[in-house]
């Protein structure tokens, strides 16, 4: 499936990329879409087929599964 995670800090987004590069999983840094809005304007986004649970950092804002190119399910939100 695939996610947009966003971020409350750049560098949580940071952070998280690289702890995805460390588990061989391909994640790109982008704006947030408007339509998600975030505090640091940065996403990632990612193909994932496991659990999204072992991607889970303090720095993670919200998950989004992506529906279609426009759409997103939230799955997590940190409060």
């Amino acid at each position: 499936m695939k996610y947009t995670v966003v971020f409350h800090t750049q560098s949580g987004a940071i952070k998280f990329d690289n702890k995805m590069r460390k588990m061989k999983i391909p994640c790109l840094l982008q704006p947030v879409p408007r339509k998600l809005s975030s505090s640091c304007g940065i996403c990632a986004r990612l193909t994932y087929a496991e659990d999204v649970d072992a991607l889970m950092e303090p720095e993670i804002e919200r998950i989004y599964r992506d529906v279609s190119s426009n759409e997103y399910e939230l799955l997590y939100k940190n409060e």
